[in-house]
């Protein structure tokens, strides 16, 4: 397990190329125009808007915030391997699914194996940096994707169990855990 010296659940997963970051369009730039945020906001490190200004409102604010968090999920560390969950394809543009209108935010990710012990753990770490990355005003779904892991159901239920979410995060060394999921690697 992580830095414990145990074996590998997967000594040798499967390693995906990452997706380029996507071209800002002029529309984008623009900060009269309003900018929702889009499943590519999520996923990727900054999307639209990287170059803003800030300070022009609350909602620009709140947008500068949300697209300089240093990077959203594609580049959250695998616990057990030196590689990005992108990397692993854990996950992916296309199961990143934003209502802005409505604030919600759901993330199917996928176990490279269907036994991975750390699933909880990788679903939390996706959790904690949308918590920590998005306005409050996002309800927040993570969940495994379906049929691709043994306890599926019992993951989904603790990830969507706020309580367990907050208790969780008051373990000292779960946190500590998540924190180095989160943090960059040199």
């Amino acid at each position: 397990g992580p830095g414990g010296g145990a074996p590998l659940e997967n000594a040798n997963p499967l390693i995906y190329r990452r997706s380029g970051e996507r071209p800002v369009t002029a529309r984008e730039e623009d900060d009269e125009l309003p900018d929702s945020i889009d499943d590519r906001e999520i996923f990727d490190r900054g999307g639209p808007g990287r170059g803003r200004r800030a300070g022009r409102g609350r909602a620009v604010q709140l947008r500068s915030a949300f697209l300089n968090a240093a990077n959203l999920i594609r580049s959250i560390n695998d616990p057990e391997h030196p590689l990005t969950l992108e990397e692993l394809n854990v996950v992916e543009q296309v199961r990143v699914k934003v209502n802005d209108a409505e604030s919600t935010v759901a993330v199917e990710f996928t176990p490279t194996i269907p036994h991975c012990s750390m699933a909880t753990l990788i679903g939390l770490s996706i959790k904690v940096k949308l918590i920590r990355s998005l306005p409050e005003r996002f309800k927040l779904d993570v969940h495994i994707t379906p049929g691709t892991h043994a306890s599926e159901h019992a993951v989904n239920k603790q990830l969507a169990d706020k309580e367990r979410v907050a208790a969780a995060l008051e373990n000292s060394h779960l946190l500590e855990v998540v924190n180095q999921c989160l943090s960059a690697r040199s």
